[in-house]
């Protein structure tokens, strides 16, 4: 959001003090075209409309995709898509990210889906960690509220509504029962937001910033096609200038939320969404032709409404800006001549800008008005570099920056269209604290057809700068401003690449994570550390290790040459402990001191880059967490384990001395399976891994032999079948109804004297204490009488779940199904889920 001191760049001529206005969005972009006739389609299709819409979710890929391309991209109309978290509790089925680092992949994710579809993105989670995050499947709203904090999420919310004055609002899912707990939460908000959001009373400190409060006019929430309906969204409607309907230019936006496997091909025909009005301010009908029914849309829509007020010159003024708008249009495709209509519109709307403030109007309605304009000014802006095929782009030197560095960055503006451009400024805008100064001109009288201007800047970054944050605004920004027509433009320009500053040496422990087996205290804690350099020339850092009490490392510390940036180099340490460690949780911390001889905690900058999304960091403190408990491995064992991607079981099970060997499609099909003690099938395995159905039956006869098999949970979609098993076990079907989302619910053993809970560690009530995000899911929901049920546990006030941990014998062998959360609980060292799974590995008959 842009700050109010700079609204008058975009409402011509006007001094804020003399009209209060809320902040007004800007329109930033990465400085390429892309599309060329679909870009610029989409650049003026909004001139002709002055209404706004807002879809509020819950998590990246909540949002309606199909109803906001329909809204954006074929009405025109200005839509912001509003996100509770950021999707770090999902899960990853690109990569192995969890956590904060899925949480970043999946705003980026969802920030390439806004931009495809034209829709301004808000997310109220604001920092790495938040009270607003995505803690996994929740059945209700009321723990969804605990978690959040009630009254932190409904401020955030209402302040994104008094930013982007959304005339409709659009839920994403009704609160009703079968809906996830953060939706249901965020729907509730949502309708309180409805009255909230325009009390003045409410949150007085937004109007302090600058935030009025802000009537939203219209609520809907989604509905099931019957009925119960107001508005029937016609997303099936096919669009020639984008050669697609709009599901599926919804769907191309879907395609980017990978990490959650989204995206699918439709056919074109009719289909539509469904939506209830919910809750409003102008008279309902009990049909509506679409969500804007009874407001107004158009510039015309306006005039008529300022016209009754009594203000006919700025209602005349708005007809003409309603005539040009349509004008712009009636030029498409011809590219010169949508440029010289666009920058006409330009003038008209500075001088409806002016008849606003010496209408005969309330300042409400003022506010209003200058803030459409505002918002139209900007799309002008837009619209005008597509039209005028002006390129601007920013190379800086590396992308990689360090406090205390300065470099230089280069700012090209290039034009590809036919009409010559005139007067162009390039800014470059830092963070505050920064310099930039301009090595060459930054001006240049004309640029003509085909032709590159360019400007270099020495940036010096401050020593105290901030290190990179991957929610915050791009470090470096390019205001570009030229004539075309005799009118003036502004292009607000983004790096095509992620731009950060950086600690000067990344630390990396391995691991990062180990379990300390206080059945053998004897042994050391090997360390390595690689360090990266991101600082320039010639440096050594002395690295030391932090440790807990009485701990020792050899050596105490290593000095590390470095010759140039982008250098790696690894060392060892080994950690001792005490003779006696107690059971719990130890930290060991890295410490560097660099060339000028200041100490500092070491930072691990982790790389997240995929193709959809491109390059991201994250920067966190380097730390291992050592989890010491008593853990008994039965020895010479052999274990085969069938990853599909999606957990890292394996890794954690060889670290605490498990012999697991992964197993390849090869050894599945046609190896000798007898060499293995117990093959383990991780999550959704036969989803992911396609061998593993047609080889299903060696795997049963491998258990009927006498070996141990087991199987982590599936989803009823991942081509599970109940006759997969020996007996039948089926898996719920509904996505709320059979998991247990409470990791701290009271689990009973059902059958405490099986071997499942001694051999070889002794499990306890305290073994079910320190679960994450939850216990269960997918749970099965029927199973043969031939499986022993293990466990009974629930979330409070359901019936218990008795099929979340079942095992039997088959033939000589042992085969047990559990959809308890390994893949959540391992990866935490929860030291109960270890001697547990321990356990299930072990199994003979």
């Amino acid at each position: 959001m842009e700050s109010s001191e700079s609204i008058d760049k975009h409402v011509s001529g006007v001094a804020p003090t003399r009209l209060p206005c809320p902040p007004i969005p800007v329109f930033a972009r990465t400085g390429h075209g892309e599309y060329g006739l679909l870009d610029l389609w989409t650049a003026i299709k909004p001139l002709a409309t002055i209404a706004s819409a807002m879809n509020a979710g819950a998590h990246p890929d909540d949002e309606h995709s199909a109803m906001l391309a329909y809204l954006a991209m074929g009405r025109g109309v200005y839509t912001s898509s509003i996100i509770a978290t950021r999707g770090e509790g999902g899960q990853n089925e690109i990569g192995c990210e969890q956590g904060i680092a899925l949480g970043i992949i999946r705003t980026r994710e969802l920030e390439e889906a806004s931009r495809m579809s034209n829709v301004t993105l808000g997310i109220l989670s604001e920092e790495l960690i938040d009270p607003i995050h995505d803690f996994g499947f929740s059945k209700c709203a009321e723990e969804t509220f605990r978690k959040w904090g009630e009254e932190v999420v409904y401020e955030r919310l209402v302040r994104k509504i008094r930013e982007l004055r959304p005339d409709v609002v659009i839920a994403c899912f009704e609160n009703e029962p079968t809906t996830h707990g953060h939706h249901r939460a965020m729907t509730l908000l949502t309708q309180r937001a409805f009255q909230g959001a325009a009390d003045p009373d409410l949150f007085p400190q937004h109007q302090e910033s600058g935030l009025l409060p802000w009537q939203i006019k219209k609520l809907y929430v989604p509905v099931l096609d019957n009925d119960d309906y107001h508005v029937a969204v016609p997303i099936g409607e096919y669009d020639q200038n984008y050669g697609s309907s709009y599901v599926q230019l919804g769907e191309r936006s879907r395609f980017m939320h990978k990490t959650q496997g989204m995206g699918v091909h439709y056919d074109e025909g009719p289909t539509y969404n469904y939506y209830r009005l919910d809750a409003t301010v102008v008279p309902a009908q009990e049909k509506e032709r679409d969500f804007f029914s009874g407001l107004p849309l158009t510039f015309a829509d306006l005039a008529e409404d300022v016209a009754q007020r009594g203000a006919a010159e700025l209602a005349e003024a708005l007809h003409r800006l309603h005539d040009a708008a349509l004008d712009v249009l009636a030029a498409y495709p011809r590219f010169a001549e949508v440029a010289s209509r666009v920058h006409r519109m330009k003038a008209l709307l500075h001088a409806v800008q002016q008849e606003v403030h010496t209408a005969v109007l309330d300042n409400t309605t003022k506010i209003d008005l200058m803030y459409r304009l505002g918002i139209k000014e900007a799309q002008l802006n837009r619209a005008s570099a597509e039209a005028l095929s002006f390129v601007v782009k920013i190379k800086p030197e590396t992308g990689e920056w360090v406090a205390g560095q300065t470099t230089t960055v280069t700012v090209t503006a290039y034009n590809g269209g036919a009409i010559e451009i005139e007067h162009v400024q390039l800014r470059l805008r830092v963070p505050r604290g920064w310099t930039a100064k301009p090595l060459t001109p930054t001006t240049f009288p004309r640029l003509p057809y085909n032709q590159t201007v360019c400007t270099v800047y020495e940036v010096s970054v401050p020593t105290d700068a901030r290190l990179f944050h991957p929610y915050k605004p791009p470090a470096l920004e390019v205001e570009a401003q030229y004539f075309a027509f005799d009118t003036a433009s502004t292009l607000r320009v983004e790096p095509e690449t992620c731009v950060a500053v950086l600690p000067p040496y990344s630390l990396a422990l391995t691991p990062d994570q180990v379990v300390f087996n206080t059945l053998h205290t004897n042994e050391t804690i090997p360390v390595k550390v690689t360090l990266k350099q991101y600082r320039t020339g010639a440096t050594t850092a002395k690295v030391s290790l932090q440790l807990p009490d009485g701990w020792t490392a050899e050596p105490s510390s290593v000095d590390v040459p470095f010759s140039f940036r982008g250098e790696t180099k690894t060392i060892s340490f080994t950690v001792k402990t005490t003779q006696k460690v107690k059971n719990g949780k130890y930290r060991i911390l890295a410490q560097v001191m660099g060339t000028d001889g200041v100490t500092e905690p070491g930072r691990h900058v982790q790389v997240i880059e995929y193709p959809h999304v491109g390059r991201s960091y994250l920067i966190l403190p380097t730390e291992l967490v050592v989890q010491a408990f008593d853990l008994a491995i039965p020895e010479n064992q052999r274990i085969g384990y069938v990853s599909s991607g999606f957990d890292n079981i394996d890794k954690y099970l060889r670290q605490v001395g498990v012999n697991c060997i992964n197993l390849d499609a090869d050894e599945i099909q046609s190896g000798d399976l007898s060499r293995y003690d117990t093959i383990i099938l991780g999550i959704r395995a036969y989803g992911f891994r396609r061998e593993l159905i047609d080889s299903n039956q060696r795997l049963l006869q491998y258990v009927e032999n006498g070996g141990n098999l087991v199987v982590q949970y599936h989803k009823p979609e991942d081509k599970w079948k109940p006759q997969l098993a020996p007996y039948p076990i089926f898996i719920g079907e509904s996505l709320i109804d059979w998991r247990v989302t409470n990791e701290a619910s009271d689990v009973r053993m059902l059958a405490p004297e099986h071997p499942m809970f001694h051999q070889p560690n002794l499990i306890t009530s305290a073994d079910w204490d320190g679960w994450v995000q939850e216990r269960s899911i997918y749970n099965p929901s029927r199973w043969g009488s031939e499986y022993a049920e293990l466990i009974a546990t629930s979330d409070p006030g359901e019936p218990e779940f008795r099929g979340i941990f079942l095992t039997a014998h088959h033939g000589k062998g042992t085969y047990t199904y559990s959809s308890l959360a390994w893949f959540r609980e391992i990866p935490q060292l929860v030291p109960g889920a270890f001697r547990l799974f321990v356990n299930m590995i072990s199994q003979k008959q």
